[in-house]
């Protein structure tokens, strides 16, 4: 946080420094440190109404000082050597009452209009619930009945310092939420254990969700191309690994992606019947496991513990295969292990717990069991 606050003031130096000398420079790194005018309509009123009430700031901000420092040169000892002598004045006390409660008037009346079109909760043409999960988010296209987690896809070498950091650092997902342009959308937007808050910057939108809670917001965008938020509510050891990126593109593109999506969605269906082998498993594991759970147990296996218990010689990892498949099942009651059972397809579910029970020397000192995807099947029906 320090670092960042001593960039922040290096960067007003520098701007100050570069105004003296080259003004247009300077106007560019200013248009930086500004609030984004976006790329909806209620973006542009928000940065309107924003520019509309700094620029009453720095008028009343003169005004003020203007006067103060006129006194404190204009009423010297020295110029005035006999003070004068007067009482207060109820015009000047009912004018200074008077003239502020206006303007805050004046800032109010746009300031309604901008919150009214906000606020505006009505359906839209297309409805997304977005989830919040430590660490990732999840989309729900209710129309369409699609849904997918979006999580942080950054290089790990590049979050350890082993490479160099790339363009968008901490900004990349494998999966972007994808919408199309000019359409109304709204969001629905929840958690699922903690506070978080969706933010994208360049729609004005950024809205808590909160468990057991629905908040609302909508956006109706008028241009293509990628655009990047964040979490911005304290969530927890991976807050700030759990960007936002939203792909707007043309209708026809969007229709196209709806259908392979679904297209996905039938042969992940078809996959659980397949007969699957040890290795195949074991190689789709690692990468689910690199995706989910290696913040938390690390690629070594080795956890952070007691919080995020290692895997690499665990007792359930090695020995008891059901209890294995329980704890991703239903996750692990006042811990921080949650339940994958709706994060993850049968497939990918019985994949990475293949792989941690065969990583890390766990299949040679182990029982070697491992899981297939129509285990899961059977242990999602119903208990009689």
């Amino acid at each position: 946080m320090f670092q960042r606050l001593k960039n922040n003031y290096r960067t007003i130096f520098y701007s100050l420094l570069t105004a003296s000398f080259y003004p247009a420079k300077a106007f560019a790194q200013w248009d930086n440190m500004n609030m984004r005018e976006g790329v909806t309509q209620v973006s542009r009123d928000v940065f309107e109404l924003h520019m509309l009430i700094f620029y009453i700031c720095v008028a009343i901000g003169t005004l003020v000082f203007g006067v103060m420092f006129f006194s404190l040169f204009r009423y010297t000892k020295k110029r005035n050597p006999v003070p004068a002598t007067f009482h207060e004045s109820t015009k000047l006390e009912f004018a200074w009452t008077l003239v502020p409660f206006l303007i805050l008037v004046a800032m109010a009346v746009p300031a309604s209009k901008t919150l009214q079109d906000i606020y505006q909760d009505e359906e839209g043409e297309i409805n997304i619930q977005v989830v919040g999960y430590q660490w990732k988010w999840e989309y729900k296209y209710l129309e369409d009945d699609i849904n997918f987690f979006s999580n942080l896809s950054t290089d790990q070498d590049e979050i350890y310092n082993l490479v160099p950091k790339g363009e968008n650092y901490l900004l990349e997902v494998d999966e972007p939420l994808i919408i199309p342009v000019n359409t109304r959308v709204r969001f629905l937007i929840t958690a699922n254990d903690v506070i978080h808050s969706w933010w994208v910057p360049d729609f004005a939108i950024k809205q808590d969700a909160i468990p057991g809670f629905i908040n609302t917001a909508w956006t109706k965008v008028e241009e293509p191309g990628i655009y990047r938020g964040n979490c911005t509510e304290l969530c927890g050891k991976n807050h700030g690994f759990m960007p936002v990126v939203v792909k707007v593109v043309e209708q026809e593109e969007y229709d196209n992606w709806i259908i392979s999506k679904k297209n996905e969605a039938i042969k992940l269906a078809e996959l659980t019947e397949k007969e699957w082998s040890l290795a195949e498993l074991t190689s789709r594991g690692e990468g689910v496991y690199e995706k989910n759970c290696v913040a938390c147990h690390q690629a070594s296996g080795q956890g952070m513990p007691p919080i995020f218990p290692a895997l690499a010689g665990s007792e359930i990892a090695l020995y008891d295969k059901s209890r294995h498949l329980e704890i991703l099942m239903e996750g692990v009651q006042g811990a921080a292990m949650q339940s994958y059972a709706n994060q993850l397809s049968e497939v990918d579910m019985a994949a990475v717990i293949t792989y941690t029970r065969q990583a890390w020397g766990n299949a040679e000192n182990g029982d070697g069991a491992y899981v297939v995807p129509k285990d899961i099947v059977e242990y999602k029906k119903p208990k009689i």
